[in-house]
């Protein structure tokens, strides 16, 4: 959920006093009491973003310190993982999704937040999958996003499929991001998969190259540098991004939207959290994968990363009822076959798509 906006989102880091309330014991390991001066480190990819504010009111309800660490996209932020296993980098993970989330099974402690309730429950992964540790935060549509204005101007008619990207009409518009480091950019890969089969998207991305797809490294250089969205500063009318991400483009509620989704090169995505085995502070990285989930969070999600939230209470900004779109029917791949051939086609698809 590369997404996200996944969109829209920066890295930020928020360091706090402690003095850890006495409910704490109730959901600490094995230890009575809990360190006289926790500080948890929360690692998470570069476009995750929290309003001011927020992590102060965990540390308000808990009195313990939180420190944010971006370590590049979704893809990366999960290698860097798996690499430094038995040496964690933080103790809270966030920002894995369903297309990484079997790479990091064996980077987590078993737990997912008591929190979630049955409105919830189709966002938890399969069992073996990461149903166990992984607890869903938020969730979007990774789409192309199409720059309204840009197709207006020119007289040209919007593209509408994915087999419409491939037309020498679109020829040089699309960017998508890598496959192998963005979880926007897999998604985008596995979106093709679903609609052309194991044995036809092979094609498809060849076509694609040929019809002049730029490839870049994350979401943040395709939405920001490469997209001609009123946001950015590129020529390319057609990005890979987020059914959500047209609602941070509005400033005037009253004017045209200027940017839409494809509704049809949709893949769903959910971002997870999850406490990093080898934690020193298991119940603290415990109750802040609970304020994850937490109205206080949940409520931020939209405004600060453009993604929906899991918790279905959650009320929703204004502008979304116009600019966001809920994809009725976006493309999904099982998290099994997803994690038993995710290596493969990726480099499958490094060969076609950056030889």
């Amino acid at each position: 959920m590369e997404p996200s906006i996944r969109p829209f989102r920066l890295a930020v880091t928020a360091a706090i006093a402690f003095s850890l309330v006495a409910t704490l014991a109730a959901c600490s390991d094995s230890r009575e009491d809990p360190p006289a001066a926790a500080h948890l480190v929360l690692v998470t990819h570069d476009s995750f973003a929290l309003s001011d504010g927020v992590l102060d009111a965990f540390t308000a309800e808990t009195g313990v310190t939180v420190e944010v660490q971006a370590l590049g996209d979704a893809g990366s932020l999960v290698n860097k993982l798996v690499l430094t296993k038995g040496s964690p980098l933080g103790d809270v993970v966030f920002g894995i999704d369903n297309t990484f989330a079997s790479r990091a099974v064996d980077v987590l402690e078993p737990y997912v937040s008591g929190a979630l309730t049955d409105a919830e429950a189709p966002f938890l992964l399969p069992a073996g999958q990461g149903g166990d540790r992984l607890t869903p935060i938020d969730s979007g549509d990774v789409c192309v996003n199409v720059d309204h204005e840009w197709f207006a101007e020119r007289g040209l008619a919007e593209p509408a499929t994915l087999a419409d990207l491939a037309d020498p009409a679109y020829r040089d518009l699309l960017v998508v991001e890598s496959a192998g480091t963005s979880s926007p950019g897999l998604s985008f890969l596995l979106a093709t998969i679903a609609a052309f089969g194991d044995g036809g998207w092979q094609d498809y991305w060849a076509d694609l190259v040929d019809n002049g797809v730029k490839v870049d490294a994350g979401w943040t250089d395709a939405y920001y540098a490469s997209f001609s969205g009123p946001s950015s500063e590129g020529d390319r009318p057609l990005v890979v991004s987020y059914s959500s991400s047209p609602a941070a483009e509005v400033l005037d509620a009253s004017a045209p939207v200027p940017t839409g989704v494809l509704e049809a090169t949709c893949f769903r995505q959910t971002e997870f959290a999850g406490v990093i085995a080898g934690t020193a502070h298991p119940a603290e990285a415990r109750l802040l994968v609970d304020f994850l989930l937490s109205p206080t969070v949940q409520s931020d999600i939209p405004g600060s990363m453009y993604v929906y939230p899991v918790v279905q209470s959650t009320v929703l900004p204004e502008t979304w009822a116009a600019a966001a779109v809920r994809v009725e029917a976006p493309y999904e791949l099982d998290p099994s076959e997803i994690d038993a051939n995710r290596e493969r086609w990726i480099e499958e698809w490094s060969a076609i798509a950056m030889p």
